[in-house]
């Protein structure tokens, strides 16, 4: 027995004397100290297992390599989830602030944790495995002897596809898989929430709001709907240009307006987003635009360029170089002649100096701006080496991701003339159809979030029951998005499987904090760089002051609340949407320009 497992058997063995009269004073901070440090050496060392196997897995897919990074995951979580009870011992205490936190930590560590029985994990392990096979096996097929589509191949048609027959069956077929959901999750609801009890918590969604820490748990619901009260303006103006050209396309019968949207026009996916009005809704550009793809074209560039110019523009911000390792251990692009896993990843296999990428990259201009997110992720992996591990990840991660996507709002023209990609920024007719498609990725996909956790809460709290899961899930689309089932569903149906986030069991509304955040960031390393014009134009690219902005985000980790590194990077300790409606405002006004007259809302 390791000496955390003895600290908590000694724990528990003088809490069953206290409930039998006898005097006992309880655990003690020097007790928390020794527990906390056995922790983070212990889940250094399975970390690093499951990094190494998990990265043996994307590299060599299939066989041993499956088996043996879901034996690492599985050692892993549940160590995550024994800490998780072990560190609940403890409330109560007065502790030095950084033992505290790392308490905090480890109680909410992981998404979703068993109560102190065994074979109560190994099932919540295999609800969860369950769960994510569902739903990353689920195949799009229109027809018996047709070709079916995964997630990528589907994304591609719907964003073409214009015969609504055809849509509304690719809807179906996505979800079919998903009904075979319901039962595995009704129990893994069953598990976490005696769980989460076990921890104090009211309920697995209790548990998952205090991982925010500011505000409390209680306050959470309160603070997102503020957010949301600010944004949802400009998607309401976004879905009623949407769907009155949805109307146009398809006709007002399919789309009437007023009315929520069917899902299948949208091209829905279960993501959020909405590829299939990409060709039908976006305006034309006026004067000279740019093509990001074409420039990189051009240019010759391959993925290792991409790369190449993506580490350039964090050592112009004062980044240290990456180790010489980092692009003899990644891999850019696929490979030729065997198999790897193309979702990209950053990763840090040693916790110190070995840190990599995986990706697939393609020489496009939205790769090229998605690589620095990901380079930003190496750093910040490369940057957590200083810390101690608890402070490495966690739920707080949703600020320094809002930052790495901040990092990539800063390829722009003004950027991609500084590479000598372009010779000059485009006119002026170029900002309204750049910011609408960058609306339809971004905005969408925050009232998505916000819908997705209420709906979980209102499951972990027994307001849905199972028997209206399906029902509570489609109110709430409606509710916030304005969305509508395109075809009759019943309790039958498990929608919400659909999403990743349900498959998952890992919460959403950090999703929605960043698509605030990252806006906010943006807006405040442009300031830093001394960049005073329209932020959707402004790089940050050359700019020490912004980059020492970021680096003490990169440097923080989750060692402070996120209010502290919030602030580090912006001067201020609570989200501002002003900066999202800033960044959209000449969208915004062109939208109510073509809104005019039309019936919004739904």
């Amino acid at each position: 027995m390791t000496r955390t497992g003895a600290a908590l058997a000694s724990v528990l063995l003088a809490a069953a004397i206290a409930a039998c009269g006898a005097d006992f004073f309880g655990p003690t901070p020097a007790d928390a100290e020794a527990f906390v440090a056995e922790a983070e050496a212990r889940l250094l060392a399975l970390r690093q297992d499951a990094a190494r196997a998990a990265w043996a897995r994307v590299t060599s897919p299939g066989g041993a390599a499956v088996d043996a990074a879901a034996s690492a995951a599985a050692a892993l979580s549940a160590a995550e989830g024994e800490l998780a009870r072990g560190a609940a011992l403890y409330d109560g205490l007065d502790l030095p602030e950084g033992t505290a936190r790392k308490l905090a930590l480890l109680k909410t560590a992981p998404p979703a944790v068993a109560p102190a029985r065994p074979p109560l994990a190994a099932e919540l392990d295999a609800l969860l495995g369950a769960l994510e096979w569902a739903y990353r096996a689920g195949a799009y097929c229109a027809g018996a002897g047709e070709d079916c589509l995964d997630r990528g191949a589907l994304e591609e048609t719907v964003a073409e596809l214009r015969d609504t027959d055809r849509l509304l069956d690719l809807w179906r077929e996505g979800r079919a898989g998903a009904s075979s959901m319901r039962s595995a999750y009704e129990r893994l609801v069953e598990i976490a929430n005696a769980g989460a009890a076990e921890l104090g918590y009211a309920d697995a969604g209790e548990r998952w709001r205090s991982a925010y820490g500011r505000p409390a748990a209680a306050d959470l619901p309160a603070e997102l709907d503020r957010l949301w009260g600010r944004v949802r303006p400009l998607y309401e103006s976004l879905h009623c240009h949407v769907r009155a050209a949805l109307g146009e396309r398809y006709g007002t019968a399919l789309a009437p307006p007023g009315e929520a949207i069917p899902a299948h026009l949208l091209g829905d996916l279960g993501d959020g987003r909405w590829p299939g009005v990409r060709g039908l809704a976006a305006p034309r550009t006026r004067g000279r635009g740019y093509d990001a793809t074409r420039a990189l074209e051009r240019s010759g560039a391959a993925p290792l360029d991409l790369v190449r110019r993506g580490e350039r523009f964090f050592v112009s911000l004062g980044f240290e170089p990456l180790p010489a390792s980092f692009r003899e251990r990644s891999f850019f692009a696929r490979p030729a002649g065997r198999e790897v896993l193309c979702r990209a990843r950053a990763w840090n296999l040693d916790g110190a100096d070995d840190v990599r990428l995986s990706t697939c990259l393609e020489v496009t201009g939205a790769d090229f701006a998605a690589v620095h997110r990901e380079l930003f992720r190496v750093h910040r992996r490369w940057a957590h080496r200083a810390l101690d591990p608890l402070f490495r990840t966690g739920p707080g991660t949703w600020l320094p991701d809002a930052a790495g996507e901040a990092a990539a709002l800063s390829v722009t023209p003004a950027y991609l003339v500084e590479l000598d990609l372009l010779d000059r920024p485009p006119g002026g007719g170029w900002d309204v159809p750049f910011l609408f498609r960058r609306a339809l990725d971004e905005i969408p996909a925050l009232p998505f979030a916000l819908l997705v956790d209420r709906w979980r809460w209102r499951v972990f709290a027994g307001e849905a029951r199972p028997d209206a899961y399906n029902r509570a899930w489609w109110d709430l689309r409606r509710t916030y998005q304005g969305v509508r089932a395109p075809a009759p569903r019943s309790e039958e149906d498990f929608d919400p499987g659909s999403a990743r986030r349900v498959a998952a069991a890992t919460p959403a509304a950090g999703d929605f904090l960043a698509g605030i955040a990252r806006f906010q960031i943006h807006r405040a390393l442009c300031a830093a760089a001394g960049d005073g014009g329209p932020p959707h134009r402004c790089s940050i690219f050359g700019s020490p002051e912004a980059g020492a902005r970021l680096r003490a985000l990169t440097a923080m980790g989750t060692s402070r609340p996120w209010p502290d590194a919030l602030e580090a990077v912006t001067g201020a300790r609570r989200l501002d949407a002003s900066a999202l409606l800033e960044y959209f405002a000449p969208l915004a006004a062109w939208l109510d320009e073509q809104n005019a007259g039309r019936s919004c809302g739904w």
